[in-house]
Parts: structure tokens; sequence; C-alpha cells
């Protein structure tokens, strides 16, 4: 008995031993954040280095007349605080309709809308082009960053990285700690982390969701704007959107480089202001900020062969499309952040929260209910 106990001790010493030093032998000593932290939360913007997107010029919403008389119904309400939903606003005709939040949070709450930052970001692509800081999407990556000047490298061009078919060989696991996924959200280099890949599929020709390709993006515009990223939105959107609130873009050290990909955050009446945005088709008071053929493409689905080998009809540039509905576009984040634009009814809905639903056709469940609820109140107001 005594040496099974001895035995399990020094198993428990050595497990403990190889935790410690391993991330130091591979050179992974992001896995300490990772093994400290766990999970990624709406939050973690707490535990990171954060750059700043000053607002200016705030330009409240107005309210409709509605505002304060419209019940979520029961089931809704139920089914939203389920998947612990912290903040809920619905915009038509740029008006708030119908605002809700939870669990403490308000109308001026930081949330991490994570993979919401990717629309941003194909945003900010289009805004550089539209500004002549960028030839076209045609351009090859490697014009802009040198670790794509060579072979097959050299074949990405920046449509291939907002339809995300690059080709690489990124590893977007996000339960394998050791993947770049997991180093990019962690770590303290993501440029190296972003450039390192190799290409192992022809550019353009299959597309499979990579963070990695929209990290490649966002250092795109830094490197074609001479700006931060953070800067650049700002300027470009942040500001002439009239947020009421400054946001803060995760950076991965003090005076670093922000996570593109994910970790923009922000509250839900300014997450509304971008979609408003792209409900205006680009354009801010009537001028263009990205060229009307970028946005198209950015809500039309790219037909990319995926990795089911059927043509990707739910993505475009950056932007998550509904199969069969392809009048409705929306951004996404893995914990069911969310802003939804259907043009058809000017309406835009924001859902922030901890967690999503499953998905049905490449659509989480959330998602149609929530517009299916919407149009439902779309035609009572009428």
């Amino acid at each position: 008995m005594k040496k099974n106990k001895n035995r399990s001790a020094k198993f428990i010493v050595i497990t403990v031993l190889v935790i410690l030093v391993l991330p130091v032998l591979t050179g992974k000593t992001y896995l300490y954040k990772a093994i400290v932290y766990n999970f990624a939360g709406i939050d973690d913007y707490t535990i990171f280095n954060n750059r700043s997107v000053p607002a200016a010029q705030p330009v409240p919403w107005r309210f409709s007349a509605d505002y304060g008389k419209v019940n979520i119904p029961d089931t809704l309400e139920q089914y939203l605080t389920k998947l612990q939903s912290v903040g809920l606003v619905v915009v038509q005709n740029r008006e708030i309709v119908v605002e809700k939040y939870w669990d403490g949070y308000n109308d001026s709450s930081l949330s991490n809308s994570f993979s919401v930052a990717k629309s941003i970001t194909g945003m900010l692509i289009g805004a550089a082009i539209h500004e002549g800081k960028m030839g076209s999407v045609n351009d090859p990556v490697g014009k802009y960053l040198p670790e794509f000047n060579e072979g097959e490298k050299a074949k990405v061009k920046i449509a291939d990285l907002l339809t995300m078919s690059s080709g690489s060989d990124w590893n977007e696991s996000y339960a394998n700690p050791f993947s770049e996924t997991t180093e990019l959200y962690y770590g303290t280099d993501v440029y190296t982390t972003a450039t390192r890949v190799n290409i192992i599929k022809a550019p353009g020709t299959y597309h499979a969701y990579k963070s990695g390709d929209t990290q490649l993006l966002g250092l795109v515009v830094e490197k074609a704007t001479g700006k931060s990223l953070s800067a650049y939105a700002a300027e470009k959107l942040w500001q002439p959107l009239g947020a009421e609130q400054d946001a803060l873009w995760s950076i991965d050290k003090p005076n670093g480089e922000e996570k593109a990909y994910c970790c923009f955050n922000s509250n839900a009446r300014d997450f509304a202001r971008l979609g408003q945005f792209m409900l205006d088709s680009g354009k801010i008071n009537g001028m263009p900020v990205i060229d009307s053929a970028f946005f198209r493409k950015s809500v039309t689905p790219c037909n990319i062969m995926d990795e089911h080998n059927t043509p990707c009809n739910y993505y475009g540039y950056q932007w998550w499309i509904i199969p069969g509905r392809q009048n409705i576009f929306y951004a996404r984040g893995i914990l069911g952040q969310y802003i939804i634009c259907i043009p058809a009814r000017n309406m835009v809905i924001v859902r922030l929260g901890k967690k999503r639903d499953e998905k049905i056709n490449n659509v989480p469940i959330e998602v149609n209910t929530l517009i299916a609820w919407a149009e439902q109140l779309d035609e009572s107001r009428r």
C-alpha cells in the first residue's frame, strides 16, 4: 500500500514538473496563461493588454415610439437566459426598438465580440482599398508582408484571406492548447504566429474557416495604412459612425499588435452601428467608406468548395450569410455574439452573451430564432 502511495506521489510530482517545464522547452510559454484562464470569456479584455478605439463626437441613437413597450416573449426570454445572454438590442429605421440586458451588464458594458472582429477587420480592408492605400483584393499578400514573397505563399491574394481560402495549414482547433489559434489568443507575438504558416492547398480553391487568415488581413491593414488597426478603425468607422463609448481592441503585448481575428470589445448599442453601416452598403452619411463592389462581395456567398465538397453558400468577405436567405447577413463570435442585418426591414439585431446553441446548416439556432422573432415584431408594428 505504501509503495502505491509513493508511486502516486511521484507520478503527481512528475506530471506537475512536465506541465511547468514543457512550455519552456517547446517555446510555447503562452500555455501558462492558457492553463490559468482555461476557457475564453467575454470579459477577457481584463486579462489582456488593450488599445483604445476612441469615440469622438457621440451621436446617440433615437428611440422608437415603441421603446420600452415591446415585451420579449416568455419563450424567447427563457431561451436567451438559458444561453446566458448579457445584451440584446434591436434597431429598426435607425431607432432602438428593443433593448434588454442581463447579469449586471448595461448599455455601456464592454464585452468581447470574439470573431465579430473578423467582420470589422474585413471592413477595414475595404476602407483601405477605397482610400487607395491598397490596390485591390487581387493584390498578393506578399506586397505587404515579406514572409509571403516566396514559394506557394507568393500565390496568396488578399481575396483568398477574405474568403478564408488561403490554403494554409493553420490549425483552428479551440480545444487543442498547442493549436495556432490558442497561441494567437494567449500568445505575445501574433505576427510570427500568423505569418509562419505553410500553404498546402491552392489558394482560392478551398474554403476553411481560419482565424489566421483574418490576423493576416489585420497585419496587411497596418502595413498598408501605416496605422494601428485600432487607430484606423477609429478613423474610418468608430468616430464617423458616432459611437458613444470608446472601444478596446486587445493586443498581444504592450504596444503590440491587435488580435485582428478577435477581441474587439464594445457594447450592444455601438456594435449596432456597425450593422447599420452594412445596411447602408458601407456608407456613412451617404459617403462611401468601402466600394460598392467590395460591399457586395462581403455579403455574397463566395461559393468556393468547402470541406464537404460543396460550394460555400454561407460566407463572403468575413461576413456570414443565411443559406437560402441570402438577403440576410451577420457577424458572429464563438460564444454567441451577433450583429444580424436584415436589409429588407432596415433592421439590425445585436445579441451578446456567454453561450451559443447548436448549428443547423451552418447557422446557429438562435440566429434564426432571433430573425423569426424580429420579423414578427416588424409585422406587428406595421
